[in-house]
């Protein structure tokens, strides 16, 4: 699913509504009734009382396209303006207008805090405040207006976007922000739904159709795409009858040291596990009986040291390297990797203190071959490309970073983002089950085995974030959140690839003839 940045938003409006012959009023009634039926599906004329509350531009047209049909429909509604300029948007007017002939209940003009209504925790808010328009914070009172619906502990559905936030930035004030319980987001998700530092102002969110153009909606590319089962399915590589184990590649997993084997351990399984032909673990000698007891299928060589990668040597040919987990920083650790660098032609992924090592000698990251992938936690990545302002500028210096050194970036997180060159992938799968010790090491497993199969190396990163967080997905069903561990991910990978392929469950219908069929079985 393409995630569309404001000015593409605008210019699908506009394209719309003349190759429709519509106008943007009749698209922003098509844009309100959609949020209506929304609500009318859910409540079937239930009378809670509901709150609506209208911005003076286009997303306060919407919320007063929403209120007209409300009070058409007989629901207990109650309209507000938000009086917070002097501007009106000409679609506001005509709808304000609307509504007027509508019902007797004409809006409420709130100036100032004296003028809030009265909100109990049963009630519902509907935001149509500001919308991605925005580009400047909201006045105190308002501020204060968004700390009123929060407190009062109503549900709050917000209108395509929650009020106070941007688009393209992160907002100055947490106060100055509509904390929203659901988003209803016209053609397109936000990138903000999606971010660390603004996911918060909505628990949840849904995509509303609302007719834009659909040639416009195919051929504009966008900077962000959100990765789902139906983005990743194309990417799957299915396999030949005759196929053997050296059509699906060698992965080499390089790290561990002194009591942190384990790291290899399951780097090394998740590798196999997601199919890759041939696994060997390049360790410290203090590693060849752990390896060789916990994974059997692997192959091990060892380093001459007994408790840390001290020279990088081997005789094999890998088709892809897997390299940092549990490997240290010690100088031993660091010159032999560096020595390793310079000749090495072989795609790299690094993770843990790998990533650490070529913080401490950025000259390193030079002798990166084209295409590594680098598999960044948040702190590890600010130790890479320096301190940011908010999530958009992370963004932006990660983007600067990859097209620098012409390497593919996975930032770790809630939603990993996949970033290379102009281009943000935003993963939807994983839970918080994942934050536990280990689950890097797996993931680091799973983008080297894929791409020893041979997915390239964006789209190894890509489709193996998506299934690594699959596999957490499907294990926490049976194990809860704080019931997880790394291993869980490992033995859930097989399912994960057998669920690209489910259908949705159809709903059994029983008539009276099957019910009569049964019942001549059973006799």
């Amino acid at each position: 699913m393409k995630i569309f940045s404001k000015e593409q938003i605008y210019e699908g409006d506009q394209l719309t509504s003349k190759k429709q012959n519509i106008s943007s009023t009749e698209l922003m009634e098509r844009a309100g009734i959609q949020i209506f039926n929304w609500l009318h599906v859910r409540m079937q004329g239930a009378q809670v009382p509901i709150h609506v509350f209208c911005g003076i531009g286009n997303n306060g047209g919407d919320g007063l396209v929403i209120a007209r049909h409300l009070v058409t429909h007989g629901y207990n509604v109650k309209t507000y303006v938000v009086n917070c300029s002097d501007k009106r948007s000409k679609d506001f007017l005509i709808n304000y207008d609307r509504i007027k002939q509508t019902t007797k209940k004409w809006p409420d003009m709130l100036n100032c805090e004296a003028d809030f209504p009265e909100i109990h925790k049963d009630d519902i808010i509907v935001d149509a405040i500001f919308g991605i328009g925005l580009n400047r914070p909201a006045n105190d009172w308002v501020k204060s207006l968004f700390v009123h619906f929060r407190n009062s502990k109503a549900f709050t559905l917000a209108v395509d976007i929650p009020s106070g936030a941007y688009t393209n930035k992160a907002p100055e004030d947490e106060n100055g922000v509509v904390w929203a319980n659901y988003t209803l987001s016209f053609q397109s998700p936000k990138l903000i739904f999606f971010l660390p530092e603004t996911a918060k102002f909505t628990i949840q969110w849904e995509v509303l159709d609302i007719g834009i153009d659909r040639e416009f909606l195919f051929m504009t590319e966008t900077e962000a795409d959100l990765i789902g089962k139906h983005e990743v399915l194309p990417i799957y590589k299915p396999r030949e009858k005759y196929a053997n184990k050296g059509d699906f590649g060698h992965s080499l997993i390089l790290g561990g040291s002194y009591g942190k084997i384990g790291s290899v351990v399951l780097a090394s399984r998740a590798a196999l596990s997601i199919g890759a032909g041939l696994v060997t673990a390049y360790v410290p000698k203090c590693g060849y009986q752990i390896l060789q007891t916990a994974f059997p299928e692997a192959m091990v060589i060892t380093d001459e040291n007994d408790t840390l990668i001290s020279d990088i040597i081997f005789d094999i040919e890998p088709k892809v390297i897997g390299l940092g987990i549990g490997m240290g920083t010690d100088p031993k650790t660091i010159s032999a990797l560096e020595k390793f660098l310079k000749t090495n032609k072989i795609p790299l992924v690094i993770d843990a203190d790998g990533l650490n090592i070529f913080s401490k000698k950025k000259a390193l990251l030079k002798l990166l071959p084209e295409q590594s992938v680098l598999t960044p936690h948040p702190k590890e990545l600010e130790r890479l490309i320096g301190k940011w302002k908010d999530d958009f500028d992370k963004l932006k210096k990660t983007k600067a970073f990859s097209k620098k050194h012409k390497v593919v970036v996975l930032i770790k997180g809630a939603n990993s983002i996949t970033v290379f060159h102009d281009k943000y992938y935003v993963n939807t799968t994983g839970n918080p089950g994942m934050a536990t010790a280990g689950t890097g090491d797996v993931l680091t497993g799973v983008i080297t085995g894929l791409i020893s199969q041979g997915y390239d190396a964006l789209m190894a990163t890509v489709f193996g974030a998506y299934l690594h967080g699959r596999s957490a997905d499907i294990a926490i069903e049976d194990l809860g959140y704080q019931g997880l561990i790394a291993s869980h991910i490992i033995e859930a990978l097989g399912e994960a690839y057998i669920d690209l392929f489910k259908q949705p469950e159809q709903p059994q219908v029983e008539n009276a003839q099957s019910e009569e069929s049964e019942t001549k079985k059973s006799h």
